[in-house]
């Protein structure tokens, strides 16, 4: 017997996932006994009140085919990976119960790996790490460092000048008697827990994706990004949260250190830096299939 079939979509931000998911999910449907359902592998639209920003599937939309992993927090909640492991692993679970086929989309490397391979993530302690921060505060190569002394190649892999890595490793190195780099072995490793597991990018050229992320920078500050941002404005959001594309720009703008004509290539020009990153997470992992968008439907219905 086969095993079930686990599909994922992923690609840098603003390269048409979510629109080929629905594609995919509507003409499944029409012609398949086993319909998908989609999975958001995304570290922001789990937010509830961060929609504009984080590029949200319409309500019309989640109306129409199953999502999953959307709206699942407030913004004032932290959202670690390991959490996040465990929650798409049980829905992914619920789907399979159902009969019908998990389709993982998003453009989070490392929330798209923990779904789907063995990696392991070492436990945190907020007031240790708070504690290791203040002792290393405004000289990161100090953290580093000590990092050196006490596990070199963990300290290898990160640069001297990264004190949230570098804490990060200390913090585990304390909590458990562990060396971090203890735990970085299974990253090296493309070995899926799904043995069902395929995986496809959309494959777009510099020029289209570039202009795809001016045209959602735009379209964001049209439909509402300042306004979003002032509600959040005076909330206390998450480390998490703090890190989605678009409301640190807003929020200078709204405190008056940015003019708001630059907002747009503003977003645009962070949003573009990582895309790039995301590329270069993906095109590592070799199970990846790069594909354009009517290939994917294809494949999958």
């Amino acid at each position: 017997m086969s095993p079930p079939p686990v599909l994922a979509l992923v690609g840098p931000t603003a390269s048409g996932k979510s629109d080929v998911a629905l594609a995919v999910a509507r003409a499944r449907r029409d012609v398949r006994a086993d319909p998908v359902e989609l999975v958001a592998a995304d570290a922001f639209t789990i937010y509830r009140g961060m929609d504009v920003a984080t590029a949200k599937p319409s309500a019309a939309d989640r109306d129409d085919v199953p999502h999953h992993l959307i709206d699942e927090l407030e913004p004032s909640q932290d959202a670690t990976v390991a959490w996040f492991q465990q929650r798409a692993r049980e829905v992914i679970a619920a789907i399979h119960d159902r009969g019908h086929v998990p389709l993982l989309v998003g453009g989070s490397g490392l929330y798209f790996r923990a779904v789907v391979d063995d990696l392991r993530f070492p436990p945190t302690d907020a007031e240790l790490r708070s504690a290791i921060e203040q002792r290393f505060a405004g000289d990161p190569p100090a953290a580093h460092a000590a990092l050196s002394e006490l596990d070199p190649d963990a300290a290898a892999k990160i640069a001297p000048d990264n004190l949230r890595r570098s804490v990060r490793a200390l913090e585990v190195i304390e909590l458990t008697g562990q060396r971090f780099s203890a735990y970085d072995d299974s990253f090296e490793r493309y070995e899926s827990i799904f043995p069902g597991l395929e995986v496809r990018g959309l494959n777009l050229d510099r020029i289209q994706l570039r202009a795809r992320i001016e045209r959602r920078a735009r379209s964001m500050v049209e439909g509402g990004l300042l306004a979003e941002a002032q509600r959040l404005r005076d909330r206390r959001l998450s480390r998490t949260a703090r890190q989605a594309i678009g409301y640190a720009e807003a929020f200078a703008v709204l405190d008056g250190d940015a003019p708001a004509g630059g907002l747009v290539d503003a977003v645009t020009t962070r949003t573009w830096r990582y895309a790039r990153r995301q590329l270069g997470w993906f095109r590592r992992d070799p199970r990846m299939v790069w594909s354009p968008p009517q290939a994917v439907v294809a494949a999958w219905t």
